[in-house]
């Protein structure tokens, strides 16, 4: 498998997994464009995409969906809740673009299986998603209010995890761009991971068989990369894990295209 956080953060989403002949996009929060873009600067011809996964309606996960999904003629996937959620924000698309799944009912995609599986967010039905390629998987656990049992329980033991590391609280507190209703958003149980709550999750999903951490969805204005990453990388050390040996944690990036990872089942 391969795996890349072309775009990840508060101003737009696209992940992009590879499987043998299969390619997916999970979101597509960016233009079509910079999408487009970004894949090609990855090597990927994205005419050679099988797909577009939606975790949920929010602008930052759809703002290019609709028209990758009518220029390339592939299909999105997307829970009944979140289609009738964003299906007037994309445009026209075609009815054999749309593809409805559930929550907790895995299906198949090529070469990839693909396991939906419920967040703790405030949009109308979203979802995880947990992608596997034979013994290898990645999953995807961001835009979380907070870490249960079930999100925990669905993605352990996977290959890699993108992980939410979205925003310092003293820094989100003292923003004075943000609303305080925005700022009780992103503060409650069904906002986004602060660091510190990030931190502890990672520290479940190594305890869990996760030995690969990227740490994604970071705010541009409550954030940055380096107090995201000492944040859990200290957290961990606490516990006694070895980086680098016990867990590798890597950073997504908002701004520019991510590393591309290879995962195999060795």
């Amino acid at each position: 498998m391969k795996f890349c956080p072309l775009y990840s953060g508060s101003s737009g989403n696209a992940l992009y997994v590879e499987c043998g002949q299969t390619r997916l996009l999970i979101d597509a929060g960016k233009s079509g464009k910079t999408i487009i873009e970004a894949l090609q600067f990855i090597g990927v011809d994205p005419w050679s995409l099988s797909g577009i996964l939606i975790t949920h309606e929010h602008s930052d996960h759809i703002a290019g969906a609709g028209i990758l999904a009518r220029k390339l003629k592939i299909p999105l996937y997307a829970t009944t809740g979140t289609w009738l959620a964003m299906e007037g924000k994309l445009g026209k698309i075609p009815p054999e673009s749309k593809r409805f799944i559930e929550a907790d009912t895995d299906f198949y995609i090529g070469d990839l299986g693909v396991a939906p599986f419920r967040i703790p967010h405030d949009a109308a039905d979203p979802v995880g998603y947990r992608l596997w390629g034979g013994r290898c998987s990645v999953s995807t656990a961001t835009d979380l209010g907070h870490f249960p049992q079930r999100v925990l329980d669905a993605v352990r033991d996977s290959s890699l995890v993108l992980l939410e590391s979205n925003h310092d609280p003293d820094m989100l507190l003292a923003n004075d761009h943000y609303s305080q209703a925005l700022k009780r958003r992103i503060l409650g149980q069904k906002g986004h991971l602060s660091n510190q709550t990030c931190a502890e999750a990672a520290v479940q999903l190594v305890n869990a068989g996760v030995h690969n951490l990227i740490l994604g969805h970071l705010s541009g204005e409550n954030n940055t990369p380096r107090l995201a990453l000492e944040t859990t990388e200290s957290r961990c050390e606490i516990e006694g894990m070895r980086l680098g040996t016990d867990v590798c944690i890597d950073i997504a990036y908002r701004d520019r295209v991510g590393s591309v990872y290879t995962i195999t089942d060795e």
